[in-house]
């Protein structure tokens, strides 16, 4: 084969199939990297609209061969090439033969000529010949000459071109043939350096003389000392040696002069004034803070917080004397008013066992959210607790523009300035952890490290720990925690990842850091993607890139998606992303404070929308100007042109840097505050800074004692997981569970119903047996409600995932069987949906909870209307309810999947006009965070009763299946955002976008027969998907003091399953 086109290296199975699709032709195939074995390929195979996927796999001597089923003797080759040229022929055990290969196709060249990937446009495969490789040394040769009048160094381009011309291809071949020493590069860069030997030796020679004066005896001496100091010799390894010694001599040098300083001072009995080194100054206790409130219609009144002492006083205005003092332990529950978002509520014990509420209006939500962290924080520091249960985290970024940071970063580091910011009275509490990440930062790791903990010192009065530092190039990422939390920080693991030209250069891509606290996972991703307005494919690339090869979390975790090995994961950085706008109205927009217009053609809030990057991620809501581009040591102009070799580009003012989130469903995770300084102006990008209240767990500790009594296990149990997949696969797959609360991975049986039928699309069933039933380690309730599953859907044939998810325990808590319904991810894409039924029963004496200190503060909508359409279950007496954690996701009132419709039957008058965006779902108590997909359980719609069983249950009736289906009202079977969208179709062929094509279709049948086609053969096929009917699901009851898992009550059951016991949500 003249070149290796079909080899398309670690593309992702969705893209594979996309590429296939495409070609249209049975036969047609490709060839990716294996995902669950290294070293592995994966042959990817058209036949029929479908994609049948092989593994090839190396042995011990390094052959090749399909992998086939037990007791089929497998064929072995020397190299890749030799392997498919044997399987184009027939009978070979193949669906079909290899017929038609399909090629990489060829990236998009930016404007400064460089493509999306890397230098060529073709892959070198493994063993393929040199000839199909004599093209990448002009290739190169060619990216060079167009650096050369960009770069002062002429003279080591001269040699980096002799290299090009003449030694890169014998390099290339012998990597090909399994070395990669690259002997002539380091022949070339030893030759280029050769200048480098005598400066250092120069430097050398002085740094030695320093150090023999104050240490006589010891002088450590270079290779090249030995030889003399002006060595010619071109060895690459001698001049790293060199460069290895002054680094040694540089970061010793301090120490070696102290130590000969303190042994003449004791040789000399010198009397030297008390330098006694100062115990560090104790955390500054915070001042006792003052509030300004409105008390009923008129009355004005002062609240005062003293946290130190613990308690709230109200005072009338006029009277000297204090009204009431309330100690912290008898404030019972505090409540946020939305619709009044300066209005709080407090509930207070009395001696007399009545509970008194007050309400207060403050005069800004600042001030009011500022009231509620100094509760919070007293709460904290009186509870008692030996684990913390909530931290605060700060994360800030800067595109510090390669000059060294002013004097002075208290704006950035407090969180002042512009947009959502802090009150000046929380303004200075210090946070838990801080994460600074900085681009094109100048400074030495060290100095960078120690400028930080200085600044923090003289803040917070605190002597923070360095938890991690990470960098690549001048990307850089710092983790600091405080003293008393640093036994809590454990497995600390770091990574970088390249973007740059070939990805190969670090002057973009990313780093990261990522530890347990406690038993609470974080991730932190600081990164630098592509610049350019026109880039913005490149930048979802480097996205994905970044994401795919960032090493950080649990090993074992290493073949979920990035985003889902985390309780929380923020990731922030320059991003970029621009705004698709002429500057002039950009200008007129940012002059009017118009940010919402600027924010609807911002390129990363576009692309989520189409859900290419950053996919179930969160992002507060932006107040401030954009971030980039300010003319340096001014935050008034923006300075918009920028003269390149290339000619003049346009960089328009845009929000480059973002910080965004994402956690496990039903955690606790707050943004309190997200913005940007305005007097920090060394750079062309001003700081941008976020903080958040995150829940965090401890290592749980059982009252009783394992074996002080029989030991009763708590169970979760599957009655039925239903998969659709956006794949032309026809493969079996089984579910892959993983948590840390089970012993080890628990694997489900082959699905047990498949259907096809819709052309892109996979639908897979499991059944109650062929779903294992998992035993956490703990059985105690309180344990299991922090805890989630990772579920992993993968192939029979390939072990290769077609997507994975995270589900809460939490919400399978209920006398009955709760149902679940996400998305799943792979790499960063949206791959299917899975929604099944599931619950958790424990044994007696262990569904003990208690409330969490985060769960105290709710919220609440002040005189809400009832719902247009009542329920058709008796409603409770009205109560007050505590709100959902902040963090949590509403409950969804449609299908998180389109695929739904298509199999299920729904017309296309539910799915938005083709090119209208999807509708923006209603923010939640956290603000900003927004919510697409449900996690907790909810009422299943009218269109999903018959493929699940009739169940009597609460809400409308359904539809008349003989009549057309109405259109939807506001709020019910509202259609969520999906990356299948209408306007997302493609050309044909595209296999895995045929949503609007079949809607449309289905459109054209009548209703029955659309209920004869896609229902009545799956119920009457499948029984066993259907779980058993169920009772009318009531509305929630208020939950009592101990907490979103507090009252939970035993039903007896007839007969009682054993000592296990179904735990109930009141």
């Amino acid at each position: 084969m003249a070149a290796a086109g079909w080899y398309h290296r670690d593309i992702s199975q969705v893209v594979a199939e996309g590429l296939l699709a495409k070609a249209g032709r049975d036969g047609s195939f490709l060839v990716r990297d294996s995902e669950s074995v290294k070293g592995a390929y994966a042959l990817c195979l058209l036949f029929q609209r479908h994609v049948y996927t092989y593994r090839i796999l190396p042995d011990d001597e390094g052959l090749l061969s399909v992998q086939t089923i037990q007791g089929i003797q497998a064929k072995c080759f020397r190299t890749l090439p030799d392997l498919i040229g044997a399987y184009q022929h027939p009978n070979n055990g193949l669906v079909t033969s290899l017929l038609h290969p399909v090629h990489r196709a060829r990236p998009d060249e930016d404007s400064d000529g460089e493509d999306a990937r890397g230098w060529g446009h073709t892959v070198p495969c493994p063993g393929a010949p040199p000839s199909s490789r004599t093209h990448i040394p002009q290739q190169l040769h060619q990216r060079l000459q167009e650096q050369v009048h960009s770069s002062p160094a002429s003279d080591f381009m001269g040699f980096m071109a002799e290299y090009l011309t003449h030694h890169v291809q014998l390099d290339l071949e012998a990597l090909c043939h399994g070395h990669p020493q690259l002997r002539h590069l380091s022949t070339a860069l030893a030759t280029a350096c050769r200048a480098l030997h005598s400066e250092i030796d120069f430097t050398l020679a002085g740094l030695e003389t320093l150090a023999r004066v104050f240490d006589p005896p010891v002088s450590p001496r270079s290779p090249a000392r030995e030889q003399g100091f002006l060595s010619s010799d071109p060895d690459l390894e001698l001049l790293l040696n060199k460069i290895s010694t002054v680094n040694q001599l540089l970061s010793s040098l301090e120490k070696k002069v102290l130590k000969s300083l303190q042994e003449t001072v004791t040789r000399h009995n010198l009397a030297l004034p008390s330098v006694a080194v100062a115990p560090p100054p104790a955390a500054r206790p915070l001042a006792v803070q003052n509030f300004e409130v409105k008390v009923g219609k008129s009355q004005r009144a002062a609240l005062t917080v003293d946290v130190e002492l613990g308690t709230v006083t109200i005072t009338k205005r006029g009277s000297g004397s204090p009204e009431e003092v309330i100690p912290q332990d008898k404030i019972l529950q505090l409540i946020k008013y939305q619709s009044v978002q300066s209005k709080v509520r407090l509930m207070c014990a009395r001696d007399n066992q009545k509970s008194l509420s007050r309400d207060f209006i403050f005069p800004s939500a600042r001030k009011r959210e500022a009231f509620c962290q100094l509760l919070q924080l007293m709460k904290i520091q009186h509870s008692n607790l030996d684990e913390p249960e909530l931290i605060s985290v700060y994360v800030g970024t800067w595109n510090m523009g390669s000059t060294p940071p002013p004097r002075s970063l208290a704006s950035w580091l407090t969180s002042r300035g512009l947009g959502h910011t802090q009150d000046e009275t929380t303004a200075c509490i210090p946070h838990d952890i801080y994460v600074i990440g900085t681009q094109e930062n100048s400074l030495g790791d060290r100095e960078w490290v120690e400028f930080l903990c200085a600044s923090l010192k003289t803040l917070m009065a605190i002597d923070y720990r360095v938890v991690a530092l990470q960098c690549l190039w001048s990307i850089k990422i710092v983790v600091l925690v405080k003293p008393e939390h640093q036994r809590r920080i454990s497995h600390v693991h770091t990574s970088s990842v390249k973007t740059g030209i070939a990805n190969t250069l670090g002057n973009k891509g990313a780093v990261g850091v990522s530890f347990l606290f406690n038993g609470t996972s974080f991730g932190f991703v600081n990164c630098h993607l592509a610049s350019g307005s026109e880039k913005t494919h490149r930048r979802n690339q480097n996205y994905s890139d970044i994401l795919h090869s960032l090493a950080l979390g649990d090993k074992r975790l290493g073949g979920f998606d990035l985003t889902l090995r985390f309780t929380h994961l923020f990731w922030f950085g320059d991003l970029n992303y621009r705004l698709d706008m002429d500057m002039q109205d950009i200008l007129t927009h940012i002059v009017k404070k118009d940010f919402q217009a600027l924010l609807a053609v911002d390129q990363l809030n576009l692309e989520r929308e189409k859900n290419k990057v950053f996919l179930q991620f969160s992002e507060g809501d932006i107040s401030f100007p954009p971030t980039y581009r300010y003319e340096r040591g001014t935050r008034d102009t923006y300075v918009w042109q920028k003269s390149k070799p290339t000619g003049v580009r346009i960089n328009v003012p845009s929000w480059c840097d973002r910080i965004l989130w994402k956690s496990h469903p039903e955690t606790h995770v707050v943004c309190n505050s997200y913005g940007c300084t305005d007097d920090i102006v060394t750079s062309d990008h001003s700081p941008v800074f976020a903080t958040f209240e995150v829940g965090v767990t401890s290592q749980f500790v059982p009252k009783e004692a394992p074996g002080s009594s029989p030991e009763a296990l708590a169970c979760i149990e599957w009655e039925s997981i239903e998969v659709i997949l956006k794949t032309t696969s026809r493969s079996k797959c089984y579910i892959e569970f993983h948590s840390y609360c089970l012993e080890e991975v628990q694997r489900s049986g082959e699905n047990t119903f498949q259907n096809c039928d819709i052309p892109g699309f996979l639908k897979l069933g499991w059944s109650s047996k062929h779903l294992p039933v998992l035993n956490p380690i703990l059985p105690d309730l309180e344990y299991l409600g922090d805890q989630h599953l990772l579920l992993s859907i993968k192939g029979v044939e390939s072990c290769e995932s077609y997507g994975e998810c995270c589900l809460a325990v939490r919400s399978a808590i209920g006398t009955t069987a709760q149902q679940f319904e996400t998305f799943l991810f792979h790499r960063g894409e949206e791959t299917g949906s899975v929604r099944g039924w599931m619950r958790v029963r424990v044994p007696r004496g262990r569904c003990g909870t208690r409330e969490r200190l985060y769960e105290w503060i709710s919220f609440e909508e002040e005189d809400a209307e009832p719902p247009a359409e009542a329920p058709v279950c008796p409603k409770p007496r009205p109560q007050r309810l505590r709100s959902r954690p902040r963090s949590l996701p509403e409950p969804a009132s449609g299908y998180t999947n389109p695929a739904y419709f298509i199999f299920e039957g729904v017309p296309n008058a539910w799915l938005p006009a083709p090119g209208a965006a999807p509708k923006k779902q209603a923010e939640g108590p956290a603000g900003g965070q927004q919510s697409r997909s449900p996690t907790g359980p909810r009422v299943p719609l009218p269109s999903e009763e018959e493929p699940w069983g009739v169940r009597p249950r609460c809400g409308p009736p359904s539809p008349s299946r003989g009549h057309p289906l109405s259109p939807p009202t506001v709020g019910h079977h509202k259609r969520p955002k999906s990356a299948v969208l209408t306007r997302d179709t493609a050309g044909l062929g595209d296999c895995s976008l045929y949503v609007a094509t079949h809607l449309s279709q289905l459109d054209q049948v009548s209703p029955l027969c659309r209920g004869d086609r896609h229902e009545v053969p799956l119920r009457q096929t499948h029984p066993a998907l259907e779980p058993p009917p169920r009772p009318c699901r009531e509305a929630p009851k208020p939950l009592g003091k101990r907490g979103a898992l507090g009252a939970l009550e035993l039903e007896a059951q007839t007969p009682p399953p054993a000592d296990l016991q179904p735990a109930r949500m009141q």
